[in-house]
C-alpha cells in the first residue's frame, strides 16, 4: 500500500545492484511513493547486475560512476539537476566492498592498500557525495541523505573486518556533515544500522548464514529484512522525519540492546550439553 509519501521529491540512489540489494528495494519503494530518481553504481557493477530491469520499472535514467572519483560524482549530480531541472531531495549511500574479507585476509594480518580501499569505498565516499553535494548546492532544504551502516561500528563481530572500521568512519561523516548541513541548509544526515541481510554481497561473506541465525534468535522481532529496511528509508527520505538528523538509527529487530535471549541461550546449552554436532 502506497502512501504518497515522496510524491513530488527527486532523489539519487547509488549502489542499486540486483533485487536481493537493499537500494533495489528502496528504489521500488521511493517509486511506489511519488519520488523520481537516478540510478548510480560503477560500471563494473553495472555489467554484472541487472540495473537496466530497475530503471525500466520506476522510469529512472542510470548514470554509471566511481563513487570515489570526484569527476564521477559532480557529474552525477550535475546530470541528475538536469534532468530534474532542479535540485533534488534525497540521496541513498548504499556502497561497501573490502577487498581484505574477500581475499580472506584477517583483522591482525591485514593488507594496507586493500584496507585503503576499503575505507575510500565504504566510507569516504559517503564524505566525497556529501562534500560534492554541498558545494554544488544540489539538495533542497529540509532534504536527507542516508547511508548504509552495521552494527560492527560499534560492536566487535567475528569475520567483519575492516567493514567495522569503515563503518564506524561512515557514521563519523554523517554526524559530522549532519551538523553542517542541518545548520546550514536544514539537510538531514543518518544512517540505518540494519540486521544482516542476505544481499548479493552479503550471501559472499563466510559464515553469514550462521550470523543470520544468530541474530535472528537474538532480536525479539527477528531480523529486518532487505524490504522492511527500505520502507524504513522511505520514511527518513519522507517530511515524516523533518527534525531526525545525525544519529545511527538500528534498524534490526532490537539485537542492538540485546545480551542474551532465550532464543539463543536454549541454543547455546543444547550445544554445551552435546546434544548438537
Amino acid at each position: 500500500m502506497a502512501y504518497n509519501l515522496l510524491k513530488g521529491k527527486k532523489g539519487i540512489i547509488f549502489g542499486a545492484l540486483d533485487n536481493k540489494s537493499i537500494a533495489w528495494k528502496v528504489a521500488e519503494k521511493a517509486h511506489e511513493e511519488g519520488a523520481e530518481f537516478t540510478l548510480t553504481n560503477t560500471p563494473v557493477a553495472l555489467r554484472f547486475g541487472e540495473l537496466d530491469e530497475l530503471a525500466k520499472m520506476c522510469n529512472s535514467e542510470i548514470i554509471p560512476a566511481d563513487a570515489t572519483n570526484m569527476a564521477d560524482i559532480e557529474n552525477i549530480f550535475k546530470k541528475t539537476m538536469e534532468i530534474f531541472d532542479g535540485k533534488i531531495d534525497f540521496i541513498l549511500h548504499s556502497i561497501g566492498m573490502s577487498l581484505n574479507v574477500r581475499k580472506k585476509k584477517v583483522y591482525n594480518d591485514l593488507n594496507y592498500d586493500f584496507l585503503k580501499k576499503t575505507l575510500d569505498i565504504s566510507a569516504i565516499s559517503f564524505h566525497k557525495i556529501l562534500q560534492v553535494a554541498n558545494k554544488m548546492d544540489a539538495i533542497n532544504d529540509w532534504g536527507s541523505v542516508v547511508a548504509l551502516s552495521y552494527v560492527a561500528a560499534q560492536r566487535t563481530l567475528f569475520g567483519y573486518n575492516d567493514m567495522a572500521d569503515a563503518k564506524s568512519l561512515l557514521e563519523s561523516i554523517a554526524r559530522s556533515f549532519g551538523y553542517i548541513y542541518g545548520r546550514d541548509k536544514k539537510i538531514r544526515v543518518n544512517t540505518i544500522s540494519q540486521s544482516p541481510t542476505m544481499t548479493t554481497a552479503g550471501s559472499g561473506v563466510k559464515g553469514i548464514d550462521g550470523l543470520m541465525d544468530f541474530t535472528d534468535r537474538m532480536s525479539p522481532l527477528g531480523n529486518a529484512t532487505a524490504e522492511e529496511c527500505a520502507n524504513y528509508c522511505i520514511t527518513l527520505f519522507s517530511d515524516l522525519t523533518k527534525k531526525v538528523t545525525m544519529q545511527n538509527l538500528f534498524h534490526d529487530g532490537g539485537f542492538s540492546n540485546m545480551g542474551m535471549s532465550l532464543k539463543a541461550m536454549t541454543m547455546y546449552n543444547k550445544a554445551f550439553e552435546g546434544e548438537l554436532d
